[in-house]
């Protein structure tokens, strides 16, 4: 029987593999494959850098269910596997076998979104440090870089209320972000959502890409460049282009799996 990771020594992520991974029995293929992609992005998410200690989420719906996978709370990025991650229903009990809980920050937010948004099958939410910086500024996200021009279009904001656990919020948080897929959450972080693992991250790369050249321009010298009307229309139509096909981000996300199974491909476990 594995102990709570908590009590656990930290060593490689192959190693601990044996003790965090629980045989997928009674799941469906198509669960085990989300599954699988869920664990990757968590990887790819470390490997990027977008992780926060044990803390964050990104959630995906199992199909036809009213149940969400989610990361063992107490478990690093690095250490979630297709097999221990925790499937839980919109009200927070754990469904199946499990020998973890979840963050209640986590439940709120991801329970919130997946409640409202049936086409928001994968939601993440980042404290990454260029989103959190924006997400403090008063004006937010500024559409003078080629990013940002992409994210503002489809993104909205939710103001702070303290720490995410009140269920009362959930319903001020879907309001705010409507049919949008991308949100700067005030003094917080960032969130995206996407009908596929793969358009969910790509949504959550440019906002991100966005932040981190917003910060890093306002750490230089001299004003920011200012982009013409007529090129951010030209933007906000090709837009809808772009995220409309079926394969958005397959082939983004596909490299960085490829790249991932490198490095350590026990995720898939």
């Amino acid at each position: 029987m594995c102990h709570r990771p908590i009590a656990v020594r930290l060593i490689s992520a192959r190693a601990q593999a044996d003790c965090y991974r629980r045989p997928m029995t009674d799941i469906s293929d198509a669960e085990r494959a989300q599954r699988v992609e869920l664990a990757g992005l968590y990887r790819i998410f470390d490997h990027l850098g977008w992780a926060e200690l044990i803390y964050n989420h990104i959630s995906a719906h199992v199909a036809g269910t009213d149940h969400f996978l989610i990361n063992p709370y107490g478990l690093h990025y690095r250490e979630v596997t297709a097999s221990n991650l925790v499937k839980i229903d919109l009200d927070g009990a754990v469904v199946g076998a499990s020998d973890y809980g979840v963050n209640p920050a986590g439940f709120v937010i991801h329970s919130a979104v997946h409640a409202a948004r049936p086409d928001a099958v994968f939601v993440a939410h980042t404290h990454t440090t260029a989103g959190m910086a924006v997400a403090c500024q008063e004006g937010g996200l500024r559409g003078d870089n080629f990013y940002s021009c992409l994210a503002m279009p489809r993104l909205t904001y939710h103001d702070f209320e303290g720490i995410t656990v009140r269920t009362e919020e959930r319903e001020r948080l879907v309001q705010n972000l409507g049919d949008k897929n991308l949100m700067i959450l005030r003094n917080h972080g960032l969130l995206a959502c996407g009908k596929t693992a793969a358009a969910c991250f790509m949504n959550l790369w440019t906002l991100q890409r966005s932040c981190e050249i917003q910060m890093a321009a306002d750490a230089g010298r001299g004003a920011p460049i200012k982009i013409s009307d007529a090129a951010r229309e030209a933007s906000a139509r090709a837009i809808p282009v772009m995220t409309a096909q079926a394969g958005f981000g397959e082939l983004e996300l596909a490299a960085l799996m490829r790249r991932m199974d490198e490095i350590d491909p026990s995720y898939r476990d």
